[in-house]
């Protein structure tokens, strides 16, 4: 999923930081790379307010994605004690997906109408609070109705960040803030399954849900008093209107979505059924699948720490935007060939390593799905055509969720999903390629 743009190394060259003008149709040079935060003119109270919004940033998309990973995490144990078959699970996911795809199509005009930091402190109330309450659903259906307020709540997180960083940080320090805002839920994703199935084991699955939704209250004190100085960096707008018309009929719009639907629907499926896979295919105990886990969103943050080198590099020795864009995504997707290979291995930490391969591709491709996003589309509409990706990458993550469980159920296994993980990539550079055969602004 990962919905950062790019991580900006200090060997980069960032010559094509740029600002877009309202009509979208030129770039201008916005700031010399090596500009400091002095030279923007910032006191040493708005450099500290800056560094602690990251801060928070960062944690919030954290606790994000240890709330919805631990149900994952814990499905042996709610297997065994509620009898659930794998369709009811797969349900759940994809409820989850649903609920969070049909909330992506209100946050911005919630994050717009209320403000960031409003918006982002109702939001991890409501995802805490609904965290706190699957540790009192006995059945199906009330597990089904805390997923959908968790999911509803926690679709602010990532559109709140990036129009935070946007909003509030100068442009060269932005790239940086959302390049860690993006390596924030592969820190959550690795954390998770460390510590959560020791605990469960230890205090049990209902203390498991407790304590990771009780993190968000805690989170909620420092962005409370942390973001209360906050003001707009220059004339930035709030808020602005969009045409869904134009975006609708134009082309580059439907580049975005239909990569963000062909290619999140990988991160789908491993958060939400890769410790069943370990489990079934390896013979793991609860307090077995951490290691696994973590090994594979180890190389999901280091994807997403060095997703933003290739790029300039490329640039950097002389290919045009489109063919460096374009061969940067390509690097990735045949990356992601490795991932299938996982079904082979006979060891889970050969199929951690294979599948966390797959990871690592996911998070440089889809930063250059963001980049593309921002070389391309106009400034204004950005966040609505982010937005409407994130809409489809949900829906898309509910259909492989619901196929793994009918595969499950009827003994097909894990292959088919392996399979459309490993031509997912090269698939969504061809629909891009097929509507924007020239990237350009």
């Amino acid at each position: 999923m990962s919905y950062g743009v790019i991580f900006s190394f200090p060997y980069a060259r960032d010559a094509l930081i740029c600002k877009r003008n309202e009509g979208g149709g030129t770039l201008a040079p916005d700031e010399e790379p090596g500009m400091t935060m002095q030279e923007h003119g910032m006191t040493a109270g708005q450099r500290r307010t800056m560094i602690l919004l990251i801060i928070l940033l960062f944690a919030g998309n954290a606790l994000n994605y240890v709330d919805r990973q631990v149900l994952a995490l814990l499905k042996p144990t709610l297997e065994a004690e509620f009898g659930w078959s794998d369709r009811d699970y797969a349900h759940l996911g994809s409820t989850f997906q649903i609920a969070a795809a049909s909330a992506f199509l209100f946050i911005g005009w919630f994050i717009d109408r209320l403000g960031v930091r409003m918006a982002y402190g109702i939001a991890i109330i409501v995802w805490s609070a609904a965290g706190m309450a699957h540790a009192l659903a006995q059945t199906v259906q009330q597990f089904v109705a805390a997923r959908v307020v968790l999911a509803v709540g926690e679709t602010v997180s990532t559109p709140a960040g990036i129009k935070a960083a946007t909003l509030y940080m100068p442009p060269k320090q932005r790239n940086v803030a959302i390049g860690l805002i993006n390596t924030a839920p592969n820190i959550g994703a690795i954390l998770t399954p460390l510590l959560i199935p020791p605990f469960a084991l230890a205090f049990g699955w209902k203390a498991a849900f407790l304590v990771t939704g009780a993190l968000g209250f805690v989170w909620l004190i420092g962005w409370w008093w942390g973001t209360r100085d906050l003001k707009p960096m220059g004339d930035l707008p709030e808020r602005a209107p969009v045409n869904w018309g134009e975006l609708l009929r134009d082309r580059r719009s439907w580049a975005v979505i239909g990569a963000k639907a062909l290619t999140d629907c990988v991160w789908w499926f491993v958060l939400f059924w890769m410790p069943d896979y370990f489990s079934r295919v390896f013979g793991l105990g609860q307090g077995q699948l951490g290691w696994p886990i973590a090994i594979i969103f180890s190389l999901a943050a280091l994807g997403a720490i060095t997703s933003g080198a290739l790029y300039p590099i490329l640039l950097s020795r002389g290919m045009s935007g489109n063919g460096a864009r374009k061969a940067s995504m390509l690097f990735y997707a045949l990356v992601v060939l490795a991932m299938p290979l996982a079904m082979l291995a006979t060891s889970p930490w050969v199929a951690a390593l294979l599948i966390g391969m797959g990871l690592f591709a996911h998070q440089g491709f889809s930063t250059n799905i963001f980049g593309m996003t921002a070389d391309i589309v106009p400034a204004i509409r950005v966040a609505s055509v982010i937005a409407l990706g994130a809409v489809a990458g949900n829906l898309s993550g509910t259909g492989i969720i619901e196929f793994a469980g009918w595969s499950l159920q009827n003994g097909h296994g894990y292959a088919p999903m392996f399979v459309i993980c490993g031509g997912a990539y090269l698939a969504a550079l061809a629909w891009i390629h097929l509507w924007v055969p020239k990237l350009e602004g």
